[in-house]
C-alpha cells in the first residue's frame, strides 16, 4: 500500500483548496449576470413592470449591503471554511426558490440569494490573504477570473435556455442551483479546517471601527459602489438598450455574454500588475479609458460595432473590478483588517449600486429614451476615475487613523 508523504498530502490539500476557491466564485455571479438576457420573459411572464423587473437585480445588492458587515463577525464566531459552506448552501436554496413561478418566490429567492452571495463576496478576498500571502495577485486572479466567466456564460446561455427548451425563464435561473451544490460538495473538505479568525492585540474591535475614520476607507467604498452600479446597471439593461438599438433578443444576449468574457484577462493580470506596483493610477488611467470608449460608442456609434463596445466596456470593467478587489489586501495590513474593510467598502458601496437598475429603468420609463441613462453612465466613469486616483496611493487604511 503506497502511503502518502506529507509533501505530496500539502500538495493535495492545497490543490483541492483551489479548486474549492474557483467553484466557490463560479458561484458568486452567474446567478445574477442570467437574469440580464431573459428580463423581458421574467417581465411578460409574471406581469411586473420595468421598475419591479429591476428590482431583480437591486434586491441583492441590498442584501450585499444589510450583510456584509455582519459577514467577519460570523466567520470570527464559526470560521470562515464553515461560514462559507453554509453561504453557498444557502444560495443553491435561494436559486431553487427563485425559480418557482411566482412574483412572491421570485423575491424571496432573490433575497436569499444577495444573503449567501455577501459572504462569499466579503470573506474570500480575506480568506485568500491568509492563505495565500505570498501568491495574493496571482490566487486574487483566479478568484476574479473565476466570478467573471461564469458571469459571462450566465449571460450568454440563459436566453437560449428561456426561449429553445420547456423549462423555460425558471429552468434558466434554476440552472445554476447544480453549479452551487456541486461547489458544496467540493468545499466539504474544507470543513474539517475550521479556520477561526482570531484578532490580534493591533486588531481589535475599536481598531476595527476606527477604519471609518479613515478618508481611505470612503475612497475605497465609493471606487467600490461605483463599478458595482456599472456592472449590475450593464448586467440589467445592456440587451434592452441593444434591442431598441435594433439588435435582436438572442444575439443581445450573446453581445453581454462576450462584455463578461472580455473581462477575464483584465481580471487575472490586473490583480497581479496591482500587486507588484506601489502606485496603482496608472491602472485606474487605464479602466477609464476602456469605459469612456465603450460608453461613448454604444451612445453615438455603430451598431455594427457593438461588438467593439462590448469588449472595451468588458476590459474596462474586469480591469476595475480586478483592482478594486486588490485594493481590500493591498491597504490593509492583516488579513482581518481586509475582511473589516471589504465588509464596509462592499455593504456602503452595493447600497451606492442597489439604485442603478431601478434608477437607470426609472429614467427609462419617464423619458421613453436610454439617452440620458447612457450619459449618466459616462458621469458614474468620471466619478470612479477620481476616487480611484485617490485609492490608488500607496499606503494603508490604518496609516490614516493612528
Amino acid at each position: 500500500m503506497h502511503l502518502l508523504t506529507n509533501k505530496e498530502t500539502n500538495k493535495k490539500t492545497i490543490a483541492l483548496l483551489i479548486i474549492g476557491i474557483i467553484f466557490i466564485s463560479t458561484t458568486l455571479r452567474a446567478p445574477l449576470t442570467a437574469v440580464g438576457p431573459i428580463i423581458s420573459y421574467i417581465r411578460d411572464g409574471l406581469d411586473i413592470s420595468n421598475v419591479l423587473a429591476g428590482f431583480i437585480t437591486t434586491i441583492p445588492l441590498l442584501a450585499f449591503a444589510i450583510i456584509s458587515p455582519f459577514a467577519p463577525k460570523i466567520a470570527r464566531r464559526f470560521g470562515m471554511e464553515i461560514t462559507l459552506f453554509l453561504a453557498i448552501l444557502l444560495l443553491a436554496v435561494g436559486i431553487i426558490i427563485r425559480s418557482l413561478g411566482t412574483p412572491f418566490f421570485l423575491l424571496l429567492g432573490t433575497a436569499l440569494i444577495g444573503v449567501a452571495i455577501a459572504f462569499g463576496n466579503v470573506l474570500l478576498p480575506s480568506f485568500i490573504k491568509s492563505k495565500f500571502p505570498l501568491q495574493l495577485g496571482l490566487m486574487t486572479g483566479v478568484f476574479t477570473v473565476s466570478m467573471n466567466l461564469s458571469a459571462g456564460i450566465g449571460a450568454g446561455i440563459s436566453y437560449p435556455i428561456a426561449d429553445g427548451t420547456s423549462y423555460g425563464w425558471q429552468g434558466a435561473l434554476g440552472f445554476w442551483a447544480i453549479l452551487a451544490i456541486i461547489a458544496c460538495i467540493i468545499w466539504l473538505p474544507q470543513i474539517k479546517q475550521k479556520q477561526i479568525v482570531v484578532a490580534s492585540p493591533s486588531t481589535n474591535v475599536e481598531k476595527a471601527k476606527s477604519i471609518l475614520k479613515s478618508p481611505l476607507t470612503w475612497t475605497i467604498t465609493l471606487c467600490m459602489g461605483l463599478q458595482s452600479l456599472i456592472f449590475y446597471t450593464t448586467a440589467a439593461w445592456i440587451p434592452e438598450i441593444l434591442q431598441t438599438q435594433g439588435m435582436d433578443a438572442e444575439k443581445s444576449g450573446w453581445m453581454l455574454s462576450i462584455m463578461q468574457f472580455a473581462q477575464l484577462p483584465m481580471t487575472f493580470l490586473i490583480p497581479i500588475l496591482a500587486g507588484r506596483l506601489k502606485d496603482q493610477r496608472i491602472l485606474v488611467a487605464l479602466f477609464t479609458v476602456f469605459y469612456l470608449i465603450g460608453f461613448t460608442g454604444l451612445l453615438f456609434g455603430d451598431i455594427s460595432l457593438a461588438l467593439v463596445w462590448m469588449i472595451t466596456l468588458g476590459l474596462g470593467g474586469g480591469a476595475s473590478f480586478g483592482l478594486v478587489m486588490m485594493f481590500f489586501s493591498l491597504r490593509s495590513r492583516t488579513p482581518m483588517e481586509a475582511a473589516d474593510l471589504s465588509g464596509v467598502a462592499q455593504s456602503i458601496g452595493y447600497l451606492l449600486a442597489a439604485v442603478g437598475p431601478v434608477f437607470f429603468g426609472f429614467i427609462h420609463d419617464e423619458t421613453d429614451s436610454w439617452y440620458t441613462p447612457m450619459i449618466l453612465f459616462l458621469v458614474t466613469v468620471v466619478l470612479l476615475f477620481f476616487a480611484g486616483m485617490h485609492a490608488g496611493r500607496a499606503r494603508y487604511v490604518s496609516e490614516e487613523v493612528q
